[in-house]
């Protein structure tokens, strides 16, 4: 009984850093060029563009939750065999799981932008991955190993 409560908490918490991750990218992503997109479509009722705004956030939590599952599982999978606990822990793993995600393993050649320094995705990417990572650990990490 303990296992299954054990299991419901990690699938919440997969849930809840995946709604996190894509908060944070939505809002990475759009946040500094809202204006000019809503100012293509022209004035709207009041309302509209916050709904937009959740929509893309729905969807990009739905996109991360499938296409990260099967990494995620891998790694949920270490972290609970090795009881790691740490906050830490979790933010960097989440990091490097979104930024391997998003540029494949070999993310190094694409890290920094043409001036050497970091691209603004890059950035945006790596702080879902912090957010997701941290959130998870908020649910479900700070009890990891602890299956009896």
């Amino acid at each position: 009984m303990i296992a299954l409560g054990r299991i419901m908490a990690i699938f919440f918490g997969y849930v809840m850093a995946c709604i996190a991750a894509s908060l944070v990218l939505t809002l990475g992503s759009l946040g500094p060029d809202w204006n000019d997109v809503t100012a293509q479509f022209g004035p709207q009722p009041p309302g509209v563009e916050s709904a937009a705004l959740w929509s893309a956030t729905a969807i990009a939590a739905m996109v991360i939750f499938v296409v990260g599952f099967l990494p995620v599982l891998l790694v949920i999978a270490l972290v609970e065999g090795l009881a790691l606990r740490s906050a830490v822990i979790y933010g960097v793993i989440g990091a490097a799981l979104a930024l391997a995600m998003a540029y494949g393993l070999d993310f190094a050649g694409y890290i920094t932008g043409p001036g050497g320094d970091l691209g603004h995705n890059t950035e945006v990417f790596a702080a879902s991955g912090i957010a997701g990572g941290l959130v998870y650990w908020l649910f479900a990490g700070r009890n990891a190993g602890r299956w009896n």
